[in-house]
């Protein structure tokens, strides 16, 4: 059976649907899996044993695109997220098997329905996502970690980039557009700090984050010595090589704290207050801490005229390199912490 999961937006999304992979491997003997993921994302299932082929594709390419990357012998599609024009192209391309979410108007596009909201936050969203092989008459089974695989090569280039520097490593990403950010100037001050405790400190993120970041916190301020800058200059799969040989990971809720976890490193992760950000359902599934103002959750951030605005400031640079010192030392499962 040829079965390919589709999840074609973010880093962390295609992270979290490894365990489905998972699940179809375990489930289904001789299975073909394929992964339908974007441009971005899909170098990171590289060298995946679960994952037998991909597929990349932007969700704003033209419908006859879709339809032929949805074409060629595919018994069953799982949308784990009801992209309409996905669906759209599957029903052209006539995959026999349309597995998607109910409820939705898309949902007609399908013709094997999971009638479940994920509205409610109740659960993982690698549970939710496993949740889809019910579709196929499988009944799931405990959702595994997601893992990533970089190759002996990957790792020695990503220890080239600490230039000899051993122990403590922390990479710091101060982008992320999904979620309400921590100040730029905290992440800059906390990479000072931190390399002036002597810890080897190397700021993450891509060309346009590099951009914002510099714009809005390094013109006309140096950083110390200790820390080196290769915003805008990894691909994906060097990025990956990296953070497999860093010991921590500061970030919000985006994307390289997910891969940090799938490559067992521990991540000092900032989540806002939001209702759509809850960690019930978008936590890293590794090692660390996840660190949340501790304020009501809110349905939508509305600046200033919110009583608690400044939430974000209240995990402060002295706070979280506290946490990054204490999760270097420990092997303990994610927690999370109300600052």
């Amino acid at each position: 059976m040829n079965v390919l999961i589709a999840r074609p937006d973010g880093i962390g999304d295609l992270v979290l649907a490894l365990p489905v992979a998972a699940q179809l491997r375990e489930l289904i003997p001789g299975v073909h899996i394929g992964l339908l993921a974007s441009p971005v994302a899909a170098p990171l299932l590289d060298h995946h044993p679960d994952v037998d082929y991909v597929r990349a594709v932007s969700l704003q390419a033209p419908v006859r695109d879709l339809v032929k990357t949805l074409s060629g012998e595919i018994d069953a599609v799982i949308f784990l997220k009801p992209f309409r024009r996905l669906m759209w192209a599957a029903w052209l391309a006539r995959v026999p098997i349309r597995v998607a979410t109910g409820f939705r108007w898309q949902s007609v596009l399908a013709n094997r329905w999971i009638n479940e909201h994920r509205s409610g936050f109740a659960r993982h969203e690698s549970e939710y996502n496993v949740g889809m092989v019910k579709g196929l008459g499988l009944t799931p089974i405990e959702a595994s970690r997601p893992r990533l695989v970089v190759t002996d090569s990957e790792r020695a280039q990503g220890d080239r980039q600490w230039g000899g520097k051993a122990g403590r490593r922390v990479i710091i990403h101060p982008g992320g557009v999904s979620a309400r950010r921590w100040k730029p100037e905290h992440y800059r001050d906390l990479a000072n700090l931190l390399a002036r405790q002597g810890y080897p400190v190397i700021l993450t993120g891509s060309e346009a984050e590099r951009v914002q970041f510099q714009r809005e916190v390094l013109d006309g301020v140096s950083l110390d010595e200790g820390i080196r800058n290769v915003m805008g200059r990894l691909s994906v799969r060097e990025l990956m090589g990296l953070i497999a040989t860093s010991q921590v990971v500061v970030s919000g809720a985006t994307g390289p704290a997910h891969m940090a976890a799938a490559l067992a490193v521990p991540n000092v992760s900032l989540f806002d207050p939001r209702r759509n950000n809850l960690p019930t359902r978008w936590k890293p599934l590794g090692r660390g801490v996840l660190l949340r103002p501790d304020v009501p959750t809110c349905e939508i951030c509305v600046g200033e005229a919110c009583s608690y605005w400044d939430c974000m400031d209240r995990l402060t640079v002295s706070n979280v390199s506290m946490q990054v010192a204490q999760v270097i030392q420990s092997t303990a499962p994610l927690s999370i912490l109300h600052l």
